[in-house]
């Protein structure tokens, strides 16, 4: 029986998008996936202590504590620029 699993994980500014394929032990949190993908190297605005997660597109609450599946994605979001209520309200003024 394999122990491993294959997991993604994800980031995006936009200039530059980057792809992670890691084979993680399971069990592996997605914190410590996160971790684990190096992307910090790439992207010095990652931190890890702060930056928001999810799969797939939903939120993770508690990365420290969620475990991953087999072929999960995590995606570490950026911080909103501008809220999404007041950008469609300046929209809107225009």
């Amino acid at each position: 029986m394999d122990n491993t699993i294959r997991i993604e994980v994800a980031y995006a500014r936009p200039d530059k998008q980057k792809i992670v394929e890691l084979e993680v032990s399971a069990g592996t949190t997605v914190f410590d996936a996160a971790k684990q993908s190096g992307l910090e190297v790439q992207f010095d605005e990652i931190d890890y202590d702060s930056i928001h997660m999810g799969i797939f597109g939903k939120m993770i609450k508690k990365p420290r504590e969620e475990i991953l599946r087999a072929g999960d994605r995590i995606e570490l979001y950026r911080p909103l620029l501008i809220d999404p209520k007041q950008a469609r309200l300046n929209r809107a003024t225009k």
